[in-house]
C-alpha cells in the first residue's frame, strides 16, 4: 500500500471524523431532552459514523493509483487560502457576517480563476443572505449581519 492522493485524503478525514466524534459528548443536553428521538447530538452522531465511514472507504478502495507528487502542489495558492481564511476569521465579528463572508467567498472564487464579476457577485451575496437568514430565522442562531458602527 502506498500513498496517494486519495490515502492522503482520506486519513486525514478519518482523523476529522475521528476528533469530531470524540466531541460529540461536549454538547449539552436539557433535561427534557433525555428521552427524545431527535437531540441535539443525532446530527453530529450521524454524520462521524458517515464520515468515518466513508474516509474508511477511501483509504481502502483509492480511485487514483499514481503517487503523491508534493512538487506538484500549488503551495502558493494553499498559503493564500490559510492567509485568507485567517483574515476572514479575524474580521467576521468588526465587519459583520454578511460583508466578511461576501467578500471572502468573492477572494476566494477568484483565487481559483474565475474573472467574472457578476458571478462572483451574483453567487457569493445571495448564498450568504440565505446561510444568514437560515441560521437567524430557521435555527434561531443569531449572527450579528453588519458591522457595529451600522447598527445592529
Amino acid at each position: 500500500m502506498f500513498l496517494t492522493k486519495d490515502r492522503i485524503g482520506g486519513l486525514l478525514l478519518l482523523a476529522f471524523c475521528v476528533l469530531y466524534a470524540w466531541q460529540i459528548d461536549a454538547i449539552r443536553i436539557l433535561p427534557f431532552q433525555a428521552n427524545q428521538a431527535f437531540t441535539p447530538r443525532t446530527i453530529p452522531v450521524v454524520l462521524s459514523i458517515l464520515g468515518i465511514g466513508l474516509s474508511i472507504l477511501i483509504v481502502v478502495f483509492p480511485s487514483n493509483k499514481e503517487r503523491l507528487q508534493i512538487s506538484e502542489l500549488n503551495w502558493p495558492l494553499g498559503i493564500a487560502f490559510l492567509i485568507l481564511m485567517s483574515a476572514y476569521g479575524l474580521s467576521v465579528r468588526p465587519v459583520g457576517f454578511l460583508i466578511s463572508t461576501s467578500l471572502f467567498l468573492m477572494i476566494g472564487f477568484a483565487m481559483l480563476g474565475e474573472r467574472n464579476l457578476i458571478k462572483l457577485v451574483l453567487v457569493a451575496i445571495p448564498l450568504v443572505v440565505a446561510f444568514w437568514a437560515l441560521m437567524n430565522y430557521g435555527l434561531s442562531v443569531y449572527v450579528a449581519p453588519l458591522p457595529a458602527f451600522l447598527g445592529r
